[in-house]
This record gives C-alpha cells, structure tokens and sequence, in this order.
C-alpha cells in the first residue's frame, strides 16, 4: 500500500482480516503545524497524543528561555522512543491516514526561524489566518522578554492565560477547523 491510502476490512475467526472493496488513498493535506515548549511530568505526552488526534501534521517539542525540563541524552531517546509510539498509537486511535511529523526537540530559536512562525500570546490577532507556519506554545512562565520581542506573527488563543497543553489543544483546533473550512489555504 501507498502512504495515505486505506482500506476497509472486516475480522473473521482467528484473527483473519478480509478486505472489502477498493482502495481509498487520501493526499497529505498542507500542514498544520505546532511547536510546544516541553512541559513537565507527563504532560508533554499528552500534548502529543492529542495534537495528534485532532490533527496535527507537524509536531515541534520546543526548549525555550524558561523550559524547566532538561534531559541527557539517554533520557532524551527513551522519551523520543515513547513519544513516537504515542504518534503510532494516536493515530491509528484517530484512524487518521497520515502520521504526523514528529521533530526531534529543537530550540526556540530554530522554530521561530521558520517561515509563517507565529506566536500564541494574549494579545495577538486571529490564529485563523496565521497560515501554515508553526504556532509557537510558550511555557509555563510564558515567553521570556528576548522571545516576546522577535519579530513575529502574533497570534491570540483567546482572553485567558492557558496551560501549555491547553494552548497546544486549542491552536491545534482552531488550525484544524481553518483548514477544513479552507481559509488561509
């Protein structure tokens, strides 16, 4: 089978499954694109799991200024190893076609370089129009002065202060919902 492609089955006895009809393929949609400063405990999985489920195309784990978890090396690849099965997981959970992009954790200042780099704050504009450049979700302290004053897109996930895996849900949403309604396409 070609990635982006299904097809419908049905389990018979013993576990054996039987294709019914064709072969449906679907084309991978533009992106929908979100960078999260990695938040403590488990919370940085859940981000995963369901950015991915809504419908993320590209996830960023994100150190910035104020991230508070700081891994070695070792623990840096076991948690990469459980964050792409968490991928693997939610996607078929989903029954979404495509796996998301999954970026190793990357640096604040490596995401806010990429064209169409936007980020979450108060008082920005509608994230509806921010394009298919990444939606920066800052950390728990929120952005550092040196991160507020880059020049970059703003956008506004609404009138309160959200967690970060709150911010990442909502901006995933709304990135969704824009491009099923094909505005900023």
């Amino acid at each position: 089978m070609v990635c982006g492609s299904w097809a419908s089955a049905v389990v018979r006895s013993g576990g054996h499954l039987e294709r019914i009809g064709g072969i449906g393929e679907q084309a991978r949609p533009r992106p929908r694109y979100i960078a999260f400063a990695i938040a403590k405990g488990d919370r940085a999985e859940l981000i995963v799991q369901k950015l991915t489920e809504i419908g993320a195309d590209r996830i960023t784990p994100m150190v910035t200024e104020r991230t508070v978890v700081r891994l070695d090396e070792q623990h840096a690849a076991k948690r990469d190893e459980r964050w792409r099965r968490v991928v693997r997981e939610a996607t078929m959970q989903s029954r979404r076609v495509w796996l998301p992009v999954l970026d190793p954790v990357t640096s604040f200042e490596t995401v806010a370089a990429r064209p169409g780099a936007c980020l979450a704050v108060l008082d920005g504009g509608d994230p509806v129009t921010a394009g298919i450049g990444p939606i920066l979700i800052g950390p728990e302290g929120g952005w550092s002065d040196s991160e507020r004053l880059r020049p970059l897109c703003r956008v506004s996930l609404g009138e309160q202060v959200l967690r970060t895996e709150t911010a990442a849900v909502v901006s995933c949403a709304l990135a969704v919902d824009a491009r099923r309604r094909n505005v900023a396409e």
